[in-house]
């Protein structure tokens, strides 16, 4: 695969025992220094205007005023520095970056994947929370759009916390389907079953909040049964994965069980689904807070384009995963 990466996202520190720390990208580093066919690539900051499209002048302002000013604790978890700006413009860029090459063609193994940090799935429109100051996937998706290289663009999140940003800033737009797995009851609380999107975007916002210790045989349910009808039927000419990896087993702060395995089975299943309705497709980096197993995952992904064919579970989905499931096709989804 093709990694974007910026050193500038290392100037982000957020200080002793912060879960999202520097760390984590060195991590994967260090990880895919051991794996063949690896290639860098420090893509271009996102521009003003990319950020503004998704998010409101006054925000942006404030934000980048808070940051000049030494930062702080913008709220109890999102932490900023002087140079959290630049990363958080670094980390976006490169999830424009990976958008921009997987419309152009690049897959297999030039596949792209941008690991970048700050993470962006929780930033709303006017307000950073959840460790996220730029919604770096919305960013990605609007910039495509309106530079004219898609005309739709779906984003799966397969973060173990709802994107309530991505949802946010889409939900009442029909040319973006957000759909998203996610672990029941957990912050921010948001992405119930019943958040579908609202005027022109009603039905483009698919759910799927399945409950803690849900694994892998619940997760590639969910994608054979209801994400890839959904993506079949909208048709997108880009597909973003938000990648974030702390539903793995071992990870710190969640009750989700998917495997490495697991990450490589959901990669697999994503290809094929781009491969079949010819979308370009795009990896951009969210949560994951075990440094290990968030190394090991995104390894995984890398070898999956690389060749690897990973396994698939023995286990049947839990009864209440399925429960889920049926409510998800009372809204209206699934098979068309």
């Amino acid at each position: 695969m093709k990694f974007g990466y910026h050193e500038d996202c290392l100037e982000h520190t957020t200080g002793y025992r912060h879960p999202e720390s520097p760390d984590r990208l060195r991590a994967i580093r260090q990880s895919l220094a051991k794996k063949h066919g690896v290639e860098y690539v420090a893509a271009d900051p996102a521009s003003k205007a990319a950020v503004d499209a998704v998010h409101t002048d006054d925000y942006v302002e404030d934000i980048k005023a808070f940051c000049a000013d030494g930062g702080g604790n913008w709220d109890a978890d999102t932490v900023a520095v002087e140079a959290t700006w630049d990363a958080a413009l670094a980390a976006a860029g490169q999830a424009i970056w990976a958008g921009e090459r997987a419309l152009a063609g690049d897959d297999g193994r030039q596949t792209p994947f941008a690991i970048g940090r700050p993470p962006g799935h929780h930033a709303v429109a006017d307000d950073a929370m959840g460790f996220c100051f730029i919604n770096n996937a919305a960013v990605a998706a609007r910039h495509a759009i309106d530079q004219g290289a898609a005309a739709r663009v779906a984003i799966f999140d397969w973060d173990v916390h709802h994107g309530n940003g991505i949802q946010d800033i889409f939900y009442d737009d029909d040319d973006v389907f957000y759909t998203s797995i996610h672990e029941q009851g957990l912050y921010p609380g948001t992405g119930k079953v019943d958040e579908t999107g609202e005027d022109e975007g009603e039905g483009r916002t698919m759910n799927l909040p399945l409950p803690a210790g849900s694994g892998d045989a619940e997760y590639l349910t969910a994608i054979d049964e209801l994400i890839a009808p959904e993506l079949r039927a909208f048709d997108p000419d880009l597909v973003l994965v938000s990648a974030g990896f702390d539903a793995h087993r071992h990870d710190p702060i969640s009750r989700m069980s998917v495997s490495t395995e697991g990450y490589g089975a959901m990669t697999d299943r994503f290809r094929d689904i781009s491969d079949e309705i010819g979308a370009g497709l795009g990896f951009v980096l969210e949560g994951g807070y075990g440094l290990d197993t968030l190394a090991e995952s995104v390894s995984m992904v890398h070898e999956v384009f690389d060749g690897r064919e990973p396994m698939e579970p023995d286990d049947e989905p839990k009864d209440r995963a399925i429960a889920v499931l049926d409510d998800v096709r009372d809204q209206g989804f699934g098979e068309k």
